[in-house]
């Protein structure tokens, strides 16, 4: 059975890692290559840098701070927000990100995720799908830092992505987001069942119990976390022994904060 990770996601703006509730209402939480290093030592399978309002100048900001942290961390490390185009790709890639992910310009050209694929190769490419439900219960795909709803519809546009070359889907319940009340089950299970690459469930961690039932009810190859983590409110090893003891297998760590 395949280790299910556990991904720390940063969402970087100014250099600084910010958190909010549905996508607004951000405030500063640390620095990001600080945290970055804090994190892989208490067990963090995967650290997720997230350009959140991806300006050429803050792209510039995160492909710096990108380079700083991947001279320090030894689990792969994603970075997104702001990319467009391959070359943006290659850029991230040459900062140190092991993957890249895609999001709004996947949705404008989704040949974008091709030409990635084909230079970089699909475990590179992480197609990011920000999703909510709408008031017809249908899961819609939104864009532009969820600000931006699409007529795509999220398990489809997933399909789509899988088909045009993306190797990982990340999958973010707007709805959840911050609100700690549990991943949305029903999506993660949705999108699992219709594509063959790995799913990373995010949006809405408030306990360790929610991670385990992405897993288990909604069929996540791995879980993000990022507020409960920030805020003290628990540490990855705890995490972690959660998933062990509910049958997960996890990867060990000697740190037992």
């Amino acid at each position: 059975m395949l280790t299910r990770r556990v991904i720390v996601c940063l969402d970087v703006k100014g250099g600084r890692v910010v958190k909010g509730v549905n996508f607004v209402g951000l405030r500063d939480v640390g620095d990001p290559v600080a945290l970055a290093a804090h994190y892989e030592a208490a067990g963090a399978d995967e650290i997720t840098f997230l350009d959140i309002s991806a300006s050429a100048e803050e792209r510039a900001t995160l492909l710096d701070v990108a380079r700083r942290t991947a001279e320090r961390l030894f689990v792969p490390l994603t970075i997104g927000g702001g990319v467009r185009t391959a070359d943006d790709v290659a850029r991230a890639l040459r900062a140190g990100a092991d993957k890249v992910s895609l999001n709004s310009a996947a949705v404008s050209d989704p040949a974008v995720l091709t030409a990635a694929a084909d230079r970089f190769g699909a475990q590179c490419v992480v197609a990011s799908i920000d999703a909510k439900r709408n008031a017809q219960g249908v899961y819609t795909v939104w864009v532009k830092g969820g600000r931006e709803e699409t007529p795509l519809e999220a398990v489809a546009w997933a399909q789509e992505c899988v088909a045009r070359g993306a190797g990982e889907i990340l999958l973010t319940s707007i709805d959840r987001d911050g609100a700690r009340t549990g991943y949305d089950l029903a999506l993660t299970r949705a999108v699992a069942e219709a594509v063959p690459v790995p799913v990373i469930a995010s949006g809405g961690a408030g306990t360790a119990a929610h991670l385990v039932e992405a897993v288990q009810q909604g069929g996540a190859d791995a879980v993000l976390v990022a507020g409960i983590l920030h805020d003290g409110v628990t540490t990855v090893s705890a995490l972690k022994r959660v998933m062990q003891q509910a049958g997960l297998p996890v990867r060990q760590t000697a740190v037992a904060a």
